[in-house]
């Protein structure tokens, strides 16, 4: 029986009773054996009763077990089977750790815990919008130090830069800003940036909105200018999601399309601890298999639903547990022990070098031309002296 919360209440509640009754009459019937009700088997009677009633009430059949077993090679062992066919992958400020950008909430390294110097009210306050249009230059002075370009892509975003290559990869979820993921070499449709990006601009005015892109952005950061419109002098923001603000309508609408057909969810970096981001490993089809890549465990919703076993925040520990599985310690040696079982490790390996070894190299012919233009200055300036 399915229940409809538009049933008559006295006929639910009947249902309920009757089905109840049904469901401890079996229970009794098998645990025959067993017929102490009390002390911990007892508890335990129970709670398989409540679960059981819930389950046949609520139309909630026993999930599918899809993993062979709980652990990382029993991920490896599904991922390289015919059944997972789309993964999804949900990043945090704990991917981009590795290439020198601080995550937010880390005691004593955290980006909250090192912003003394910007006299801010409170940490979070940098990243208000209502504090922004007041008192820009914080912002400003911390999007200097983190400004996208100076940081080269970690182990983890080509790990998932290789499960796209291997035709795996259904979307990346990401809260960062820091476009690693694109430089990487994941597409804008390969990715939602859920907290934004810096890769684009746009003026603040609320009758303006224009468009300014990561170049025009930079230049006015690195020249210690406070970027104003051009056409109407309000500020101009890059496009991250500031407190107060609503996430990009991608993430809602791609949200809805992608995670009933996710068949595996890699959670990597990332506490878990600010909506809606969070609340996405719990939209994920229940026999869906969930990998946590992270220094802790989190995730771990304590609903009801989770309690009755039916579903909801992770469960990496219970008797109940049947479908996530916890690696911790550091994510780039989680994705390289993934890699490894996988039978990828050495293609990541290769992947990584060449890719830093093409960044460096654009970027020393990036500061060479620099170099000239600062030596042809000069040049012109020593010409009109003489």
């Amino acid at each position: 029986m399915i229940f409809s919360p538009f049933s008559d209440p006295e006929v639910a509640v009947d249902s309920m009773a009757a089905e109840g009754k049904e469901s401890e009459e079996l229970t009794k019937s098998e645990d025959s054996e067993d017929s102490d009700s009390s002390g911990e088997g007892g508890s335990t009677t129970e709670m398989d009763f409540l679960r059981t009633l819930f389950s046949r009430t609520l139309g909630i059949s026993t999930p599918e077990k899809v993993l062979d077993e709980l652990s990382l090679e029993g991920v490896s062992k599904f991922m390289l089977s015919e059944k997972c066919k789309n993964v999804v992958c949900m990043v945090g400020a704990g991917i981009s750790t590795s290439a020198g950008i601080p995550d937010f909430r880390s005691p004593g390294s955290g980006l909250y815990s090192n912003l003394q110097k910007y006299n801010l009210p409170y940490p979070e306050a940098i990243f208000q919008i209502g504090f922004f249009k007041e008192n820009p230059e914080p912002f400003f002075a911390l999007a200097r130090e983190l400004y996208p370009g100076q940081f080269k892509p970690t182990i983890c975003h080509y790990f998932i830069r290789l499960l796209k290559e291997k035709g795996l990869l259904l979307r990346c979820y990401s809260q960062n800003i820091d476009t690693l993921e694109r430089v990487a070499g994941l597409s804008s449709d390969d990715l939602v940036e859920a907290h934004g990006t810096f890769h684009t601009s746009h003026c603040v005015g609320t009758f303006c909105k224009a468009e300014y892109s990561l170049s025009w952005m930079k230049e006015k950061i690195f020249s210690d200018v406070i970027p104003k419109c051009e056409k109407c002098n309000h500020l101009v923001k890059p496009d991250i999601v500031f407190f107060g603000e609503s996430l990009p309508s991608r993430f809602f609408s791609t949200a809805k399309s992608d995670f009933p057909k996710i068949d595996l969810l890699i959670v990597m970096g990332t506490s878990l601890q600010v909506q809606p981001f969070a609340s996405l490993v719990s939209k994920v089809p229940i026999s869906t298999p969930r990998l946590l890549i992270n220094k802790e465990k989190t995730g771990e919703g304590e609903t009801f639903f989770s309690f009755l076993g039916l579903g909801g925040g992770m469960d990496f520990d219970s008797d109940k547990a049947y479908r996530d599985v916890a690696w911790l310690g550091n994510c780039d040696d989680g994705c390289l022990a993934l890699a490894e079982s996988l039978g990828w490790k050495a293609e990541l390996e290769e992947l990584v070098k060449k890719e830093h070894a093409a960044i460096d190299a654009a970027s020393q012919k990036s500061e060479k031309k620099t170099e000239q233009k600062e030596e042809t200055k000069t040049d012109q300036k020593e010409e009109k002296k003489e």
